[in-house]
């Protein structure tokens, strides 16, 4: 249980400091932070939560990390789908704290709500298979340089470190082509508010992710096994 209050917190702040940047400040007038004040708002919540939480959860905070670290043999089966559960109420919970901060706003308008999309709902007018192949191939880099920095080889103090500049950087990649998602709970929590077109397209930001992070977990474990 300790773990699964742990994902619930680590995602909630997730989705409140990544999302939260994106609809607070990203558009502001005078102190609009931009797409890459959000990359790294995303990078710092996984940053921040490695070192406070992962020593007692591992600091998942998204449903294809837990399943890219199963598939690659480190992490046991019985906890999956508790984790996921989790995490996908933890960032639930985000938005729904999100969302009552920024309705506070004179003449708030929901938008887009920091959800993930393509075509028209792309911030670059991406289609539907450029999102789909960036999804897959960000989450499969995500998952290679979240089981090679914390394998038991790997330098220890700093996987957090790695993590969270890759979690940056595949930001800085990939939000003008789906806003970025690679962690389909940060995806549902988001679409949720969203409305009808974000619920849609929800489909794409759970199995690019995931199908990235099998791949991931299967050729890391080759690469590297853990025993």
């Amino acid at each position: 249980m300790k773990k699964l209050v742990a994902e619930f917190i680590g995602t909630f702040w997730l989705v409140l400091g990544g999302c939260g940047s994106a609809v607070l400040a990203a558009g502001f007038p005078e102190l609009g932070i931009g797409f890459v004040g959000v990359s790294i708002a995303f990078g710092l919540t996984v940053l921040t939560m490695a070192y406070a939480i992962g020593h007692i959860s591992g600091c998942h905070l998204n449903p294809a990390v837990t399943i890219g670290l199963w598939i690659g043999g480190r992490f046991e089966t019985k906890d999956v789908v508790p984790y996921i559960i989790s995490q996908v109420l933890g960032a639930m919970a985000g938005a729904g704290i999100l969302y009552l901060i920024a309705s506070g706003k004179p003449g708030f308008e929901l938008g887009g709500f920091a959800a993930n999309g393509y075509d028209t709902h792309s911030p670059g007018g991406y289609s539907m298979v450029s999102a789909l192949i960036t999804e897959v191939v960000m989450t499969f880099l995500f998952l290679i340089i979240i089981l090679g920095a914390t394998h038991k080889n790997a330098a220890s103090g700093f996987a957090g470190i790695a993590i969270g500049l890759g979690l940056t950087l595949i930001h800085l990649i990939s939000i003008p082509v789906t806003n970025t998602s690679v962690n389909p709970a940060r995806s549902t929590s988001q679409a949720i508010f969203a409305g009808s077109w974000a619920l849609e397209q929800l489909w794409l930001f759970w199995l690019a992710p995931v199908a990235g992070a099998i791949f991931a977990g299967l050729i890391y474990r080759a690469l590297a096994p853990n025993d």
